[in-house]
C-alpha cells in the first residue's frame, strides 16, 4: 500500500509532510472544467474525485487529491491567466467577504470519501498601489483567486472562519479525520 498525493503543487506537498506518513506523487491529465451551471460547492469536489480517479495506483494504495477555488458574490476565480486577470481578481475580493473552496477526495478500493471543505474570508479595503505591489512579486499568478494566504496576501486577509490550511489548498484536519477512518494503519504508525 502507498499513499498517493495527486497533485504537483508545492503548498500541498508541503501539507502532506504534516502527516510524517511517506507518500509519493502522481498526477493526472483531466479535464478541470467546471460547469458553471451548477454549484461551485458541487463542482470542486467532482474534480477533485476525477482528478483521484484518474491518477495511475494499485487496489490497495490510498490516493489523495485536491481542487480549490475562490467563490466570491458566485464567481468562481481559478487562477489567473495574466497580470490583468490578477488585478481584476483582487479588485473583486478588495473589501468582500468570499470562500475557499477545496474539493476532497481520499480513494481507496472500492471506497471513496468525497467532500468540500469552506473558508470564510474578509478582505479588507485594498488600494491599487497594494494589489499592483503584489502581482508584481509573481504570487497570485498561480494561485485561485490569485492569492496565497500563506505569502503577502496575509497582509489583506482581515478576518478569517475554518481551517487555514484549506486556503493553502489542503484542509489538513478534515484529510486527517479521512485517514483514520479508510487507512488507520497509516495514521496509527505515523502519528
Amino acid at each position: 500500500m502507498q499513499l498517493i498525493l495527486a497533485s504537483q503543487s508545492p503548498r500541498r506537498k508541503e501539507l502532506m509532510g504534516l502527516f510524517r506518513i511517506p507518500f509519493s506523487v502522481r498526477v493526472a491529465d483531466i479535464d478541470e472544467t467546471m460547469d458553471e451551471a451548477l454549484s461551485p460547492y458541487d463542482e470542486v469536489a467532482r474534480v477533485s474525485r476525477l482528478k483521484a480517479e484518474a491518477t495511475p495506483h494499485e487496489r490497495a494504495d490510498v490516493v489523495v487529491a485536491a481542487d480549490t477555488i475562490v467563490v466570491c458574490n458566485g464567481a468562481v476565480l481559478g487562477k489567473p491567466k495574466d497580470e490583468q486577470d490578477a488585478y481584476r481578481m483582487l479588485k473583486m475580493l478588495s473589501g468582500k467577504d468570499h470562500q475557499v473552496m477545496t474539493g476532497l477526495t481520499v480513494l481507496r478500493g472500492d471506497s471513496a470519501v468525497v467532500c468540500t471543505e469552506v473558508t470564510d474570508i474578509h478582505f479588507r479595503e485594498l488600494t491599487d498601489r497594494e494589489i499592483l505591489a503584489y502581482i508584481r512579486t509573481g504570487e497570485p499568478m498561480d494561485k485561485a483567486g490569485a492569492y496565497g494566504i500563506q505569502g503577502g496576501a496575509a497582509l489583506f486577509a482581515e478576518k478569517m472562519c475554518g481551517d487555514y490550511y484549506n486556503v493553502m489548498g489542503l484542509p489538513v484536519c478534515r484529510l486527517g479525520q479521512i485517514l483514520k477512518s479508510l487507512a488507520p494503519e497509516l495514521m496509527e504508525e505515523n502519528l
